[in-house]
């Protein structure tokens, strides 16, 4: 999680207020269970207090970012996903020079349907042509609200932005993903959606959107180096 202004992954991932420990090797990612199967680093885990803002001038930014990718024993990865923050600021710039010695995959795009979003998207993807980071796909967010009784669809934001743009600048369109209170309410309290809510429009929307996104890769993610999304 490179979103250092605003670090939300732990709380979305049930690990809000765990700590970063320490070892001979470097800083141990903190583990969403037992398994360890999902490791996470966060500038919210070195947080004193969790209403402290991180009023940073970018050298700091791009060091604590080289810092999460070298010193923290990530072990084996099937997948590294690096969530970064909206539109293409220090933070953008300092993980790609970070990793400009690893096979990137590339980044995932995401948008919601309005204009304004979109445009902001679009720069992202000038920047990744820029930079020569492959763009695997664009999602758009916040697609519609599905009514729970009738399951009818209203595009409260309007729709087809994501797609349209995707379209534009021949890059895969992944799928959208509509606004579902409960996806809202995992996200605050770290429960599964996935597994909570599998039935839902959102769950199924998001299964979807990640076969999409091997089927337009052959597959070949998993065993890779790395991964960008972009929100």
């Amino acid at each position: 999680d490179i979103d250092l202004c605003g670090p939300s992954i732990p709380r979305m991932l049930g690990v809000h207020g765990r700590e970063v420990h320490q070892h001979d090797a470097g800083w141990l990612p903190v583990y969403t269970d037992n398994s360890q199967t999902l490791g996470v680093m966060s500038i919210g885990f070195l947080l004193g207090n969790q209403d402290d803002p991180v009023v940073w001038r970018g050298p700091k930014k791009t060091a604590m970012i080289r810092q999460f990718l070298s010193d923290v024993t990530w072990g084996e990865l099937d997948v590294l996903v690096i969530d970064t923050p909206p539109g293409t600021s220090d933070e953008h710039i300092a993980v790609m020079e970070a990793l400009k010695d690893v096979k990137v995959d590339g980044a995932v795009l995401v948008t919601t349907p309005q204009a304004v979003a979109v445009g902001d998207v679009r720069r992202e993807l000038t920047f990744c042509k820029k930079t020569k980071l492959k763009v695997l796909g664009i999602i758009e967010n916040m697609s519609g609200f599905v009514c729970p009784h009738c399951t009818e669809c209203t595009n409260i934001f309007s729709a087809g932005g994501g797609k349209s743009l995707a379209e534009h600048a021949k890059v895969p369109f992944l799928g959208s993903v509509p606004i579902e209170p409960n996806l809202a309410l995992a996200a605050e309290t770290g429960q599964d959606f996935a597994s909570s809510f599998a039935t839902s429009e959102a769950a199924i929307r998001f299964k979807s959107i990640f076969e999409n996104l091997l089927l337009d890769n052959n597959g070949s993610l998993a065993g890779n180096s790395g991964d960008m999304d972009t929100t």
